[in-house]
């Protein structure tokens, strides 16, 4: 059983063929075909038209998009890494914990890096992890219908795309009660 994502990633690229009938760079140019250029319409298009698991319709559109964490983006620079470099570097222990801990759901767990955060999607986003300041890490969750209490608190002005924030200063600050917000999130995602 492959060890990490990229390792899981590459093992269903060198499936792919045997799984689906065509190879990655078939895909590629099946998603191309859609015309679209968000990564949840390419899935969508890809698993009505032909028929592709979610698994890898999202794993082609990560591709095609260049947007899964093995990509290269942004002139070059991985956006996940750039976010946990230099002043903020001390906290991406604290990313690592909560990858982790999201990835240990399911293997639909989508990680998205974007230019100042991170996206983690299902079938839609259930959470963000943003570096927001020197020593704190923010993770945004969707828990509609959660009352705020103790770390739990409502997202604010913090972002819009979440409806809950925990602030995270250590690595220890991703327990139980957090990995149950973020479990019980991508559950309803």
């Amino acid at each position: 059983m492959p060890a990490s994502p990229e390792d899981m990633a590459a093992s269903m690229v060198a499936n792919m063929k045997a799984k689906t009938g065509k190879t990655l760079e078939q895909w590629l140019a099946e998603a191309k075909k859609t015309g679209a250029e968000k990564h949840g319409a390419i899935v969508k298009a890809l698993k009505a038209d032909h028929g592709l698991t979610h698994g890898y319709a999202n794993l082609v559109a990560h591709k095609f998009l260049k947007s899964d964490a093995g990509s290269k983006t942004d002139g070059g620079t991985d956006l996940a890494a750039a976010q946990y470099a230099g002043p903020k570097a001390d906290l991406k222990p604290i990313y690592d914990a909560i990858i982790k801990a999201a990835r240990s759901f399911g293997r639909d767990v989508e990680v998205a890096p974007k230019k100042t955060y991170v996206s983690l999607r299902r079938n839609k986003q259930f959470a963000i992890v943003q570096p927001s300041t020197r020593t704190r890490v923010d993770l945004g969750i969707n828990l509609k219908g959660e009352p705020a209490a103790g770390r739990l608190e409502t997202s604010g002005s913090f972002n819009a795309m979440v409806s809950h924030r925990v602030r995270l200063e250590k690595p220890a600050d991703v327990d139980r009660e957090v990995k149950a917000w973020l479990k019980k999130a991508w559950s309803e995602a």
